[in-house]
């Protein structure tokens, strides 16, 4: 599987932070693609190939997740839940990219098996700063365990 199709998804719900995060990624020549889901439950739709996202089936798994934690319909934990309690995901790195400044919910966020756990920065430098940390992080975890490699 070369560079390209090593799919990240990225489940945000804020516009104006996908934006900033495709930017950051883009200043920090991460040139996988990117898809975009924009609540939990549109997450786990592209994730099983179901719904608008049927015609995915088959198709290779992201082989990283970067998931927001306050959203719509089902927040992160619940998607992340669902990611970690099914055999064709549970292997696939999770980073968990929140505003949340609650204890709990990084507590919650390890427990429930993400494998890491960043706060968004305010700043555009830090924001900056912080993906080019979760680039490195990309590359280092870019080898994909097979299981994850087809549905």
């Amino acid at each position: 599987m070369d560079q390209m199709s090593k799919i990240i998804l990225l489940v945000e719900d804020n516009p104006d932070d996908v934006k900033l995060t495709l930017r950051a990624f883009k200043r920090n020549n991460m040139l996988n693609p990117i898809a975009v889901a924009r609540d939990g439950i549109e997450a786990l739709d592209f994730l099983f190939a179901r719904g608008a996202y049927a015609d995915r089936a088959g198709m290779p798994l992201p082989t990283l997740v970067i998931l927001d934690l306050k959203m719509p319909r089902l927040d992160g934990l619940g998607v992340l839940k669902a990611i970690r309690a099914d055999e064709k995901t549970r292997l696939i790195p999770v980073v968990i990219l929140t505003t949340s400044k609650e204890d709990q919910d990084l507590v919650s966020s390890y427990s429930l098996g993400a494998n890491s756990y960043v706060r968004k920065p305010v700043d555009f430098a830090e924001f900056l700063e912080s993906a080019r940390i979760l680039g490195i992080y990309w590359l280092m975890m870019n080898q994909v365990p097979p299981a994850c490699r087809a549905q």
